[in-house]
């Protein structure tokens, strides 16, 4: 058979784990649902900013490293939702990923980022074994919990073009959010 160069398979730490690959519904969809791993509760904003309420006595504009270190301190940040999956793509696709229309309509949940970007080197990553994850933050006044096998999200693999000067030779050193500060 032609060897396959663009898939998803789980990653190792869900190795025997029963989860169904992402899938495309319908013949003319263009993404591939993802599933939720494992549950996870993902806490109401208003009441992670209500524990944020310590730190409010700062009055001036912060700073990246600034409002970093503050995150970083507090625990206090976008939840990290698994779909045990990695995506083995081309050198010059990559996955985008964002949450179902149905998620801010219906539950409340955005994704932090928007959407998503997965390099096609994030694949196997030492780090994190290149684990898809969603940043999901929850807008409602309650805790949601979010279990396993409910539908987050979905993925489409896209081309990419560079410039005709691009000098790009960095090699990924890490996982989740690692080519960039």
């Amino acid at each position: 058979g032609k060897l396959m160069e663009v898939y998803f398979e789980k990653v190792s730490r869900f190795a025997d784990i029963d989860l169904p690959m992402p899938e495309r519904k319908t013949a003319k969809s263009a993404g591939y649902d993802f599933i939720v791993a494992e549950n996870v509760m993902v806490p109401s904003y208003l009441k992670m900013m209500e524990q944020l309420k310590t730190f409010t006595a700062i009055n001036e504009p912060l700073a990246l490293d600034e409002i970093s270190q503050i995150t970083k301190a507090s625990k206090i940040k976008p939840t990290l939702v698994s779909t045990g999956m990695k995506c083995h793509m081309k050198d010059n696709q990559y996955l985008e990923i964002s949450v179902r229309s149905s998620c801010p309509l219906k539950n409340w949940l955005i994704m932090a980022n928007g959407s998503g970007k997965v390099d096609s080197d994030y694949y196997g990553n030492p780090e994190n074994d290149g684990e898809i994850f969603f940043q999901i933050i929850n807008l409602s006044p309650f805790d949601i919990i979010l279990h396993k096998g409910d539908r987050i999200g979905q993925g489409i693999i896209y081309n990419y073009l560079i410039i005709d000067n691009d000098k790009a030779e960095g090699i990924r050193q890490g996982g989740f959010g690692s080519t960039g500060h």
